[in-house]
Protein backbone atom coordinates (compact mmCIF):
# COMPACT_ATOMS: atom_id res chain seq x y z
CA UNK A 1 0.00 0.00 0.00
CA UNK A 2 1.64 3.20 -1.10
CA UNK A 3 1.55 6.45 0.83
CA UNK A 4 -0.20 8.20 -2.07
CA UNK A 5 -3.11 5.72 -2.09
CA UNK A 6 -3.46 5.98 1.69
CA UNK A 7 -3.43 9.78 1.64
CA UNK A 8 -5.90 9.88 -1.25
CA UNK A 9 -8.27 7.52 0.59
CA UNK A 10 -8.16 9.56 3.80
CA UNK A 11 -8.75 12.79 1.87
CA UNK A 12 -11.72 11.18 0.13
CA UNK A 13 -13.23 10.14 3.47
CA UNK A 14 -12.73 13.63 4.90
CA UNK A 15 -14.33 15.32 1.89
CA UNK A 16 -17.30 12.94 2.05
CA UNK A 17 -17.69 13.57 5.79
CA UNK A 18 -17.61 17.35 5.34
CA UNK A 19 -19.85 17.66 2.29
CA UNK A 20 -22.29 14.78 1.95
CA UNK A 21 -22.62 13.28 5.40
CA UNK A 22 -22.16 16.20 7.85
CA UNK A 23 -22.57 15.13 11.48
CA UNK A 24 -22.79 17.20 14.64
CA UNK A 25 -20.06 15.40 16.57
CA UNK A 26 -16.33 14.77 16.33
CA UNK A 27 -15.53 11.87 14.02
CA UNK A 28 -12.31 9.88 14.21
CA UNK A 29 -10.46 7.67 11.78
CA UNK A 30 -8.60 4.63 13.05
CA UNK A 31 -5.90 2.96 10.98
CA UNK A 32 -4.56 -0.50 11.78
CA UNK A 33 -1.72 -2.06 9.86
CA UNK A 34 -0.92 -5.78 9.86
CA UNK A 35 2.26 -7.12 8.32
CA UNK A 36 2.27 -10.73 7.12
CA UNK A 37 5.19 -12.96 8.11
CA UNK A 38 6.68 -10.29 10.37
CA UNK A 39 7.50 -10.81 14.04
CA UNK A 40 8.32 -7.46 15.69
CA UNK A 41 10.03 -9.23 18.60
CA UNK A 42 12.59 -10.85 16.27
CA UNK A 43 12.89 -8.48 13.36
CA UNK A 44 13.59 -4.75 13.86
CA UNK A 45 13.34 -3.60 10.23
CA UNK A 46 10.60 -1.08 10.92
CA UNK A 47 11.01 1.58 13.54
CA UNK A 48 10.36 5.26 13.51
CA UNK A 49 8.07 8.09 14.40
CA UNK A 50 5.16 9.64 12.60
CA UNK A 51 4.16 13.20 13.44
CA UNK A 52 0.60 14.09 12.55
CA UNK A 53 0.17 17.31 10.54
CA UNK A 54 -2.83 18.42 12.63
CA UNK A 55 -3.57 18.09 16.32
CA UNK A 56 -6.18 15.29 16.62
CA UNK A 57 -8.04 16.80 19.58
CA UNK A 58 -7.57 19.65 21.98
CA UNK A 59 -7.84 17.41 25.05
CA UNK A 60 -5.77 14.44 23.93
CA UNK A 61 -4.14 12.11 26.45
CA UNK A 62 -1.51 9.46 25.77
CA UNK A 63 -0.09 6.64 27.87
CA UNK A 64 3.18 5.10 26.68
CA UNK A 65 3.47 1.31 26.99
CA UNK A 66 7.08 0.23 26.73
CA UNK A 67 10.32 -1.07 28.16
CA UNK A 68 12.70 0.74 30.52
CA UNK A 69 14.21 2.93 27.78
CA UNK A 70 10.79 4.11 26.56
CA UNK A 71 9.57 4.66 30.13
CA UNK A 72 12.54 6.96 30.84
CA UNK A 73 11.88 8.95 27.64
CA UNK A 74 8.18 9.25 28.47
CA UNK A 75 8.85 10.45 32.01
CA UNK A 76 11.36 12.99 30.69
CA UNK A 77 8.67 14.28 28.31
CA UNK A 78 6.08 14.38 31.11
CA UNK A 79 3.82 11.65 29.63
CA UNK A 80 1.93 8.92 31.46
CA UNK A 81 3.64 5.56 31.05
CA UNK A 82 3.38 1.90 32.05
CA UNK A 83 5.85 -0.96 31.84
CA UNK A 84 5.11 -4.70 31.60
CA UNK A 85 4.86 -5.27 35.37
CA UNK A 86 2.41 -2.37 35.83
CA UNK A 87 0.28 -3.67 32.95
CA UNK A 88 0.18 -7.16 34.53
CA UNK A 89 -0.87 -5.59 37.85
CA UNK A 90 -3.72 -3.78 36.05
CA UNK A 91 -4.90 -7.09 34.60
CA UNK A 92 -5.17 -8.55 38.12
CA UNK A 93 -7.20 -5.54 39.41
CA UNK A 94 -10.52 -6.48 37.84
Amino acid sequence: LSAEILEESVQGMLEYALTEKKRNFLETIELQVALKNYDPAKDRRFSGTLRLPNIPREKFSVCILGNAKHIEEAKAAGLDCLDATEMKAMKKDK
